[in-house]
C-alpha cells in the first residue's frame, strides 16, 4: 500500500494542504482562505476543512496516511507543538495546535517554522540532497532561514533557533527598521520590499537617472516590484542592474558572517526574489568570499532552491518523512 504524509501550510491569507509520498510527489493539494480576520476559530475550523476536504477527493483512506505535517508562520514551539503568537494570525494566542489536530484525526502530528520546513524539504528532495549541514535562505518580503546540522533542523534551547533574517548587520541604518523593532536587520535591508524602496528613493533624489523602469510601470513608481526590477536587469538596464547588484552585496556581506559561525556545506536560496537569477548569485558570492575568515567559503555552493511551487506543503511534510 502506497503510503502518504499530509502537509499543511498555514499562511496569513491561505491554507495549502497536500498528499505527498515518500518520493516526493504531490497527489493532490486543496487551497483553502485562512480567514485570519475572522479569529482563531474560524482560521482553525479552515484547517481542520482543507484536512478533510483533502482526504474525500483524493480518495485515499486514513491507514495510508502516515502523519501530518503542518508549517506555519512563527514564532512557535515545534517541540511542544505550540504556536505562540503570529502577527498575521488574529487570535493565535498560545495555540496547542498539533494536540488538536492528532485529536481530530487521529494521526501522527508536528509541527515546523515554515523556513525550518522548506529548508528540511531541500534536503529531502531539493537542492540541498545528499548534503547534512545546510544553511538555508528564502528571500521575500521577509528573509527566512533553516539551520541544518547533520540532518537535522537546529532548534536551539526554545525552538527559536535559526532567525537569521534578523542579524543586524548595519546598526546605523536608522531609515531601515524592522518588523521585529530591530535596526539594520538583513531582512530590513535586503527583503523585497526594502529593496524596492531604496531604489525609489534613489530615484526621487536623482530624478534624472536613465532607467527603463518608470516606463515599464507607465510612470507609476509605486507599481514597481522585484518582479519589474528583475525584468529590467534581464533586459540590460544599468540602475536595475546596480539595485540588484547592491542587494547582492548586502546578502553576502550577511551571509559570510553565517559561513564563519556555521561552515555549511551548502548554502541554499529560496523565496521569490531568487529567482532573479545569475545577477544577484554572482554578486552575493562574490561580497560572502570577502566578508568571512573561512578559507574554504570559496568551495561552499550557493545555489538556488530546487523546491519553488508548493514549497510549503513539501516543507511541512518533510518534517514527517525524515
Amino acid at each position: 500500500m502506497q503510503e502518504y504524509v499530509i502537509g499543511v501550510d498555514i499562511g496569513g491569507t491561505k491554507i495549502a494542504t497536500g498528499l505527498i509520498s515518500k518520493e516526493g510527489k504531490l497527489k493532490q493539494k486543496v487551497v483553502l482562505p485562512t480567514f485570519a480576520a475572522r479569529g482563531l476559530n474560524a482560521s482553525l475550523n479552515q484547517v481542520y476543512k482543507s484536512i478533510s476536504d483533502l482526504l474525500e477527493i483524493s480518495k485515499v483512506g486514513k491507514q495510508a496516511i502516515k502523519g501530518i505535517g503542518v508549517c506555519a508562520p512563527g514564532p512557535l514551539d515545534p517541540i511542544k507543538g505550540i504556536v505562540h503568537n503570529p502577527p498575521n494570525l488574529a487570535g493565535w494566542r498560545e495555540v496547542p495546535l498539533v494536540s488538536l489536530i492528532r485529536k481530530k484525526f487521529g494521526k501522527k502530528t508536528k509541527l515546523e517554522n515554515d523556513a525550518n520546513a522548506a529548508g528540511m524539504a531541500e534536503v529531502i528532495w531539493g537542492a540541498a540532497k545528499g548534503y547534512k549541514h545546510v544553511f538555508y535562505v528564502t528571500v521575500s518580503t521577509g528573509i527566512g532561514t533553516a539551520v541544518i546540522i547533520n540532518g537535522k533542523i537546529f532548534h536551539g534551547k526554545n525552538g527559536m533557533a535559526g532567525e537569521g533574517g534578523h542579524v543586524t548587520i548595519d546598526y546605523n541604518a536608522k531609515h531601515a527598521k524592522c518588523n521585529c523593532g530591530n535596526t539594520g536587520c538583513i531582512e530590513a535591508l535586503a527583503a523585497g520590499p526594502y529593496t524596492v524602496k531604496r531604489l525609489l528613493r534613489h530615484l526621487k533624489e536623482n530624478p534624472r537617472i536613465k532607467t527603463n523602469l518608470v516606463d515599464m510601470v507607465d510612470g507609476e513608481l509605486d507599481k514597481i516590484t522585484m518582479v519589474t526590477l528583475g525584468e529590467a536587469a534581464r533586459e540590460g538596464d544599468a540602475f536595475a542592474i546596480q539595485t540588484i547588484e547592491e542587494e547582492g552585496k548586502l546578502l553576502g556581506i550577511w551571509l559570510g558572517s553565517m559561513v564563519s559561525v556555521l561552515d555549511p556545506e551548502i548554502i541554499v536560496i529560496g523565496g521569490g526574489v531568487s529567482l532573479i537569477g545569475n545577477i544577484l548569485f554572482k554578486e552575493i558570492k562574490k561580497s560572502m568570499h570577502a566578508h568571512t575568515i573561512n578559507i574554504f567559503a570559496n568551495k561552499t555552493p550557493v545555489v538556488q532552491a530546487k523546491l519553488k511551487r508548493d514549497v510549503g506543503i513539501f516543507g511541512a511534510a518533510s518534517v514527517l518523512i525524515k
